[in-house]
């Protein structure tokens, strides 16, 4: 039997619209029943994403799969907050089912500032150094007792061979349009580097819509739902998928990351660039535009580091 976990069937999302938003906080939530609910623009997937007023936001997990990070988030995000130098998203109530709506569900206040991109940030090489600070901060916390890697967080702090089969079959459907031999010298390498077995919490989804600034620079660190303890190589993918080449050596430097944690960061950013080129080989949006250009970066700096 293999010890590589199953992420199973494709979650089976729902939709959700803003009365019956208005019906659940009514219900549950009656002291906010009169507060106004209005969609966030691009919300996530994870999750459906509601303001709730001028101060708070509702997030509505999009299938059962999803759902099963609310406890988690309910239970540890509060004992985080205190140890980290940048706001996070601390509950502020839990929802049940109800009106329609088949999962638990959370309240939370909403964190302001923008998500971050290339072309927002002030500074990059200081945004790579406060990014590792916070990552830094996270890794230190006592990993006793905390989450380990599951289907609440599709395996993330596991290992990277969870994500070979996708990535395959991202590397057969981009045969002759990447040059998929040194992709797969990259990802293998990833897949052979071992882990040292030393739990450490973890975000699991550094990404630049979980990354908030304020004038250009780092503000708050959002969407815990992949969060766990295990091995935290999975946050070193945001060094590939945002930083500058500057301000990778910068974060690097800062969380003093060894050569293996680092080579499969490189893979954790490899999946995700491999599947988001796969997904957009026949355009020139910008979508596709940013994978390539991630994946570039890539073979650019293992090249570098080969050399």
């Amino acid at each position: 039997m293999s010890s590589t976990p199953d992420l199973g069937p494709v979650p089976q999302r729902i939709t959700v619209d803003v009365e019956q938003v208005r019906r659940l906080i009514a219900d549950r939530f009656p002291e906010w029943a009169g507060l106004p609910v209005r969609p966030v623009a691009k919300g996530g997937w994870d999750n459906f994403t509601f303001r709730l007023g001028d101060a708070m936001v509702v997030r509505l997990p999009s299938a059962a799969e999803y759902a099963l990070a609310v406890d988690k988030e309910q239970r540890w995000l509060p004992a985080l907050a205190p140890r980290l130098p940048l706001p996070i998203p601390v509950p502020l109530a839990k929802g049940r089912p109800g009106a329609d709506y088949p999962f638990p569900w959370s309240i939370y206040p909403w964190l302001q500032g923008e998500p971050a991109s290339a072309d927002r940030i002030a500074d990059p090489v200081r945004f790579a150094v406060d990014l590792a600070g916070f990552l830094a901060a996270l890794q230190s916390v006592d990993p006793v007792d905390g989450p380990q890697p599951g289907k609440h967080n599709w395996f993330r702090g596991a290992t990277l061979r969870t994500y070979d089969a996708t990535a395959q079959r991202a590397l057969t459907a981009l045969d002759g349009h990447i040059d998929v031999v040194t992709a797969r010298e990259i990802w293998k390498t990833a897949l052979d580097t071992p882990w040292d077995g030393k739990d450490r919490w973890f975000h699991g989804d550094m990404a630049p819509g979980n990354l908030l600034l304020d004038g250009g620079e780092l503000a708050a660190v959002i969407d815990f739902g992949t969060c766990g303890v295990g091995d935290p190589s999975c946050d070193m993918a945001i060094a590939w998928t945002l930083l500058t080449a500057d301000g990778r050596q910068a974060f690097r430097e800062r969380l003093s990351v060894d050569e293996e944690t680092w080579a499969r960061g490189r893979g954790w950013a490899l999946w995700k660039a491999l599947v988001a080129c796969a997904q957009t080989v026949d355009r020139s949006d910008e979508e596709s535009v940013n994978a390539r250009r991630v994946l570039y970066g890539i073979f650019s700096e293992y090249a570098i580091s080969c050399g």
